[in-house]
């Protein structure tokens, strides 16, 4: 198959999003090939999660095209299509039962649930979940209730249910927003092993702390009042004036030699 024939994971084009009189997002478009990691970068109130809630068919634009792995929004059925999509936000673990043992939590993923009644799983379902605890190195808490782990814990739960299916796209937002230092450095540890992996799928990443990214995110798409200021790879499109516009404050960024980065504010 030719470069050219490989279908997307996921094609936003020209999206807009208004809301009573306000414009959110205005005519953004995003383009995920395999292989590709994406991070979304942008202030608060700058469109972020309007666009990856848009992404993982949560939302819809006021205009504008979404496709999802060759899947048209509004010619296919979302129920299915969304199950191919792994989803993992700072707030969703408030939608949880907290006694809802954590193999439960990864299982139900499978149906896009949130409980284990509502459909019938077998012996290769709670395999498959223990497998996908055991790669994010949480598979010793899959017997405990959710609601008794530690927030970093949580997300790293949430982030092995993303995964339960095999998802053709990933997509992360602000996973690190409710979590302390501690919890923070043991999620980026997870996210760089899932980045780095030959085998996972092409990602999207929205943060605003460029602490919170794992090395090797590939591309880069930085917003600023719902439009894009800059996009494309990461090594050339990310830069400290590229930055500093995208946060209206003169910044500098640092690249460790780890791979990670930081970011802070020079007079």
């Amino acid at each position: 198959m030719s470069r050219t024939s490989v279908i997307p994971a996921l094609d936003l084009l020209d999206i807009t999003v208004v809301r009573d009189g306000r414009i959110i997002l205005n005519g953004v478009s995003l383009r995920v090939e395999p292989e590709q990691r994406w991070l979304v970068l942008g202030p608060n109130g700058s469109g972020k999660t309007t666009l990856v809630r848009i992404a993982a068919l949560h939302d819809h634009p006021t205009r504008g095209a979404v496709r999802v792995m060759g899947e048209t929004l509004g010619e296919t059925d979302v129920r299915t299509l969304r199950r191919r999509i792994g989803w993992v936000s700072a707030s969703f673990a408030e939608q949880l039962r907290p006694a809802l043992q954590c193999l439960d939590v990864v299982m139900t993923a499978k149906n896009a649930a949130l409980e284990p009644w509502w459909h019938q799983y077998d012996a290769e379902d709670r395999r498959r979940a223990r497998r996908c605890l055991d790669a994010r190195g949480v598979g010793d808490l899959a017997d405990r209730p959710f609601g008794s782990l530690s927030s970093g814990e949580q997300q790293r739960v949430l982030l092995a249910r993303s995964l339960m299916n095999e998802p053709g796209v990933l997509i992360l937002d602000e996973p690190s927003a409710r979590l302390d230092l501690g919890g923070r450095e043991q999620l980026v540890a997870a996210l760089t092993e899932l980045v780095e992996g030959a085998s996972s799928p092409p990602l999207v990443l929205v943060t605003h702390h460029l602490d919170e990214v794992p090395p090797g995110m590939t591309h880069v798409i930085l917003l600023r009042d719902g439009s894009v200021l800059r996009s494309g790879p990461i090594t050339t499109t990310l830069d400290d004036d590229a930055l500093s516009e995208c946060f209206g404050l003169r910044l500098r960024i640092v690249r460790r030699p780890d791979g990670r980065l930081s970011a802070w504010s020079v007079r």
